[in-house]
């Protein structure tokens, strides 16, 4: 069965409804659950580098508040300091929504980072 969702749009002061057949629920998105947790992220890939705020963050990925031009599949390399640690991680764009901000996949991650978001997302 495929569920149907409603995706709300703002553009140029008008409201946009557009409805799409694809099955979004969180649970096919993501692998893990995220909370909210805003922290600064340095981040580096694409055309460049930048500093961005999270909106959420999981084990799994972050959505990262940014205006730069991010296109799925681009891989990052993000730092910030979490719980008072410095985290380096790699990543993937995965999500765009432009001049809001980016959903990123994590690629890869240490014993020791794993711990850290564990800890402050109170997962363990």
């Amino acid at each position: 069965m495929v569920e149907k969702f409603f995706q709300i749009k703002i553009q140029r002061g008008k409201m946009l409804s557009k409805e799409s057949d694809e099955a979004l629920v969180p649970s096919k998105r993501r692998q893990s659950d995220r909370k909210k947790l805003i922290v600064n992220v340095d981040f580096e890939g694409g055309d460049g580098t930048g500093i961005a705020n999270t909106g959420d963050i999981g084990i799994g990925g972050l959505y990262m508040i940014t205006n730069a031009e991010l296109e799925s599949g681009t891989p990052l390399f993000l730092q910030m300091t979490i719980g008072g640690e410095e985290v380096g991680l790699d990543g993937m764009v995965t999500y765009t929504d432009p001049e809001h901000g980016v959903g990123i996949r994590f690629q890869t991650m240490s014993e020791k980072n794993e711990e850290i978001l564990k800890r402050e997302l109170h997962l363990e």
